[in-house]
């Protein structure tokens, strides 16, 4: 533990030495190419609705031809049909893939082309494709796909289809965890999540979409939150170090915002300051924060929220209960 916040010190102390550079828009595998062949449609600054409107224009056989020709773009692209997705990824319920660096995936618990209830999970850092399917150091709990699966599970509702959204490049342990320490990740990640939820709204749009984040992932969200549509009805945020704002009105969002920290998590070592940068700001669980309060009794360290009282306040919530008692 000593040494996880000797590790958090060191990043302070060289973010605020070492300059934040922006992120670069993301380009999908075979972007280039593809606007070669498709003029029309630039695959990095489309809307998710023109990209809807685009492949409603095409016949079954123009759209098939172009998964098969750019699966990397069609497999990636928010707003696409799901089907074609799932077709241009090579596997039902896989609605990205991107194997390039440390990966992107997005899976899919449930059907989601029936679903009315969507949930969509974001982890925070070090996760990665690699580690996606098995978790962090091979622990289960700690897999997104894994906590999509026991959100599925727990809720019991046919109507409801889960997402392991691992759609950004996640802060890494080591030096790179200085990138934990400010928000660049997070700010393109938020772009990357709001854009997600509109393509999900674009594909299925009588389906209401809550959020889940997780540490870092609860960032993502903050970042994300102003663009939400009224699609995006709640946000739970567990573990979180901060969003990077003073209260749960500053997040500009109609979403109903929950949140749950576990009484020895660690992450409550973490200053409640955000100075230059640096830094998330108060934690959300604080009672002059605004968020609605998520059970956690019984929860135990930083991963474990995928289970006990937390996971049923959560699954409640995704199911479209009022509460989640």
């Amino acid at each position: 533990m000593t040494r996880w916040f000797a590790r958090i010190a060191l990043a302070a102390v060289l973010a605020l030495l070492w300059p934040a550079s922006p992120a670069a828009a993301y380009e999908p595998p075979g972007a280039d190419a593809w606007r070669t062949a498709v003029p029309a449609l630039d695959p990095a600054t489309a809307s998710p609705d023109e990209v809807a409107a685009y492949f409603a224009s095409l016949s079954p056989e123009d759209a098939g031809r172009l998964a098969a020709e750019f699966p990397g773009v069609v497999g990636n692209l928010d707003g696409a049909p799901i089907a074609l997705r799932y077709r241009a990824n090579g596997g039902e319920g896989l609605l990205a893939l991107d194997e390039r660096q440390d990966g992107r995936i997005v899976r899919v618990v449930g059907d989601l082309a029936t679903a009315e209830r969507i949930a969509v999970i974001v982890p925070g850092m070090s996760n990665t494709l690699a580690n996606f399917y098995d978790g962090q150091g091979g622990v289960l709990r700690r897999s997104p796909l894994w906590q999509a699966e026991q959100l599925k599970a727990a809720a019991n509702d046919p109507g409801l289809a889960v997402v392991a959204w691992l759609g950004y490049d996640s802060p890494e342990n080591g030096l790179g965890i200085m990138s934990t320490v400010r928000s660049g990740r997070a700010e393109t990640g938020g772009e990357a999540l709001a854009r997600f939820t509109k393509g999900l709204h674009a594909v299925r749009p009588e389906a209401t979409i809550s959020v889940l984040g997780h540490s870092y992932g609860t960032i993502v969200i903050a970042y994300a939150a102003p663009d939400f549509g009224p699609e995006v009805t709640d946000l739970i945020v567990v573990g979180s170090p901060g969003m990077d704002v003073g209260s749960a009105a500053e997040l500009d969002t109609t979403a109903r915002l929950w949140a749950g920290r576990a009484g020895d998590d660690p992450i409550a070592n973490i200053p409640d300051v955000r100075i230059l940068g640096f830094g998330h700001g108060v934690d959300p669980t604080d009672a002059g924060f605004g968020a609605l309060p998520l059970d956690t009794s019984g929860i135990h360290g930083h991963d474990h929220y995928f289970e006990g009282a937390s996971l049923r306040g959560m699954a409640a919530i995704a199911a479209g209960h009022g509460s989640a008692a």
